[in-house]
């Protein structure tokens, strides 16, 4: 069986998902447990990020690395296109939800953080421990903001990531009014990719995320809950209603000693 190793709330491992339950693929779920997983993760795939996949002795890294993988390998329902012009606008819109909404809507949501300390922590992986739930959450907004200074995602950064983002999804919902995907007649790698990198801007309502149930449909403010996207929520919605799956069962990394693992 195929072998997604991810974060739930990782917006490119949803991405991987939402390709998967298209191709109707069965796949388990493994959820990386910050810190002693991710070396777990940095023994089998040679590197820390998610999303990775795990099919036999195969091993791909890299959302758009696994997506390529998985249309080779499992070409009925295809998500790259083969007619030249729509493979290309296929793949260069896919670079662009990568590079734009996927690192912007994570600055954005960062604001969004630091000003709800619940919000904050249930966005946390569910195997993080109970102290470091605790810690994040009492960090005051204020400070927050101040650390957030420190890694390049300070307040002007995230204004900045925001008015991004607005004209992304303006840009998103003016090429789907008279048509049904970006690209083709049906669902391709540019719309999974759009779709599941915006779930930073707004969490998908619905059984798809092993998530607190407070959390979803929440997002952030001015982008989630403006009138002026809903052509483009609605579309997401019907993306997912159509082709994405309740959650698969999820394991994860967590060995039984941290002594077991061992990096070559």
């Amino acid at each position: 069986m195929l072998e997604l190793y991810q974060f739930e709330m990782s917006h490119y491992s949803e991405k991987v998902r939402l390709i998967l339950d298209y191709k109707g693929l069965t796949y388990r779920k493994i959820e990386v447990t910050p810190g002693i997983g991710q070396l777990e993760l940095f023994r089998m795939s040679g590197q820390r990020q998610v999303p990775v996949l795990k099919d036999g002795n195969e091993i791909v890294v890299d959302s758009t690395a696994i997506a390529k993988y998985l249309d080779r390998k499992y070409p009925e329902k295809p998500i790259i296109p083969v007619n030249p012009e729509q493979r290309g606008q296929c793949l260069l819109i896919e670079e662009w939800a990568d590079e734009s909404i996927g690192l912007k809507a994570r600055k954005a949501l960062f604001g969004a953080l630091s000003q709800n300390q619940s919000f904050r922590t249930s966005v946390l992986p569910p195997t993080t421990p109970d102290f470091v739930k605790l810690l994040v959450g009492a960090v005051p907004g204020d400070f927050f903001n101040l650390l957030g200074s420190g890694i390049g995602f300070g307040p002007d950064v995230v204004k900045s990531s925001q008015e991004d983002l607005k004209q992304d999804l303006e840009a998103v919902s003016l090429l789907l009014l008279n048509k049904p995907y970006l690209v083709t007649d049906y669902p391709t790698l540019a719309d999974f990719a759009v779709a599941g990198l915006s779930m930073y801007i707004k969490i998908p309502e619905g059984p798809y995320l092993e998530i607190p149930e407070t959390l979803k449909g929440k997002g952030v403010p001015g982008l989630a809950d403006s009138a002026a996207y809903e052509t483009f929520f609605n579309w997401r919605d019907r993306l997912y209603t159509q082709y994405r799956k309740q959650p698969t069962p999820t394991t994860t990394t967590t060995p039984s000693s941290p002594t077991s693992i061992e990096i070559d």
